[in-house]
């Protein structure tokens, strides 16, 4: 009788391990790749982070936040065309589709990193956390990039010859 009274009191925590284990050693529904942020000049007072999001899912995701200690203020943001005119604008979130990808580029989705604590140097490693709607978490290290460095080569400068 003893053991078996064990066993009944053993079996719902057994269970409950059982179901954690999975969730904790699964690999996340969002992959987050390709990071950078934008070299801006020394004094100037925000730069963008971009990147690419990728749902390995069965149901879409949202990027809702981020943070990063680099920067007072860290917001979700786009660029809308407002009658001809580029504005960019904070949203709430970025979807990335089930089985899709968003890409966070210039002139589209991006991280607005505001109010620079210091200034940024190419090279330099910012971090950055990324929180989803689900409640999952991913910590990147986003290197400074600058704009001739993040331009397609078609875009490139070309170089000169003498």
């Amino acid at each position: 009788m003893r053991s078996y009274r064990s066993l009944a009191l053993s079996l719902p925590f057994a269970f409950t391990l059982a179901c954690a284990a999975p969730a904790q050693s699964a690999e996340p529904v969002v992959n987050v790749s390709e990071p950078y942020v934008r070299l801006v000049p020394p004094s100037a007072p925000a730069t963008g982070a971009f990147m690419l999001l990728s749902n390995s899912g069965n149901a879409a995701r949202q990027l809702v936040s981020a943070d990063s200690p680099v920067a007072k203020t860290v917001e979700l943001h786009t660029h809308l065309n407002e009658n001809g005119v580029m504005k960019m604008r904070q949203i709430k979130e970025i979807g990335i589709p089930a089985h899709g990808e968003t890409r966070l580029k210039p002139g589209s989705y991006h991280v607005m990193l505001i109010d620079l604590k210091a200034p940024l140097q190419e090279g330099d490693g910012v971090p950055l956390t990324l929180k989803f709607d689900d409640g999952s978490v991913q910590k990147v290290v986003a290197p400074v990039r600058s704009i001739a460095s993040t331009l397609p080569a078609a875009h490139a400068p070309a170089q000169m010859k003498h």
